[in-house]
């Protein structure tokens, strides 16, 4: 086990929620422009978040200088953990709340559940990935990248 800082995992975390909030986003205004239902608005949302946050690590390592291959390998391994984490945080409060998953972009009702699931989604995923990092798991393999 290695010594990690909750400021290091904030920024670890920090780096999930960013593709996981693009992804969210991206799925929710695609199932308001198609009328979709809940069940899909969740999966494609789910799916759009490990989709983006993969892309922001696959992006990053690739500058490092890594092979596309192996970029993608590193992404799965490093984000995998706190995506689920955070989905599962985000789309399990958003459904709690009556009538979140219908309400419609221009309503004050999915912009405060949205930003309320992905804080809460943070704080849980938060300690994951700093304990993660102590065991050389999660995003300590893409720090590894980046210092090699």
């Amino acid at each position: 086990m290695q010594p990690t800082s909750w400021r290091t995992a904030a920024q670890a975390t920090r780096h999930c929620l960013t593709g996981c909030a693009a992804g969210e986003v991206a799925g929710m205004v695609l199932a308001a422009a198609f009328g979709w239902g809940n069940g899909t608005t969740i999966v494609v949302s789910l799916l759009l978040a490990f989709l983006f946050g993969y892309a922001l690590t696959v992006r990053g390592v690739l500058r490092a200088g890594l092979p596309f291959d192996r970029a993608v390998r590193v992404a799965f391994a490093s984000d995998t953990v706190s995506i689920a984490t955070m989905e599962v945080v985000d789309n399990g409060f958003i459904a709690l709340i009556p009538g979140a998953l219908a309400a419609g972009l221009t309503t004050s009702l999915f912009w405060w559940t949205l930003a309320l699931s992905l804080g809460i989604a943070f704080l849980v995923a938060w300690p994951v990935n700093r304990w993660l990092i102590s065991r050389g798991k999660g995003h300590a393999v893409v720090h590894a990248i980046h210092q090699g």
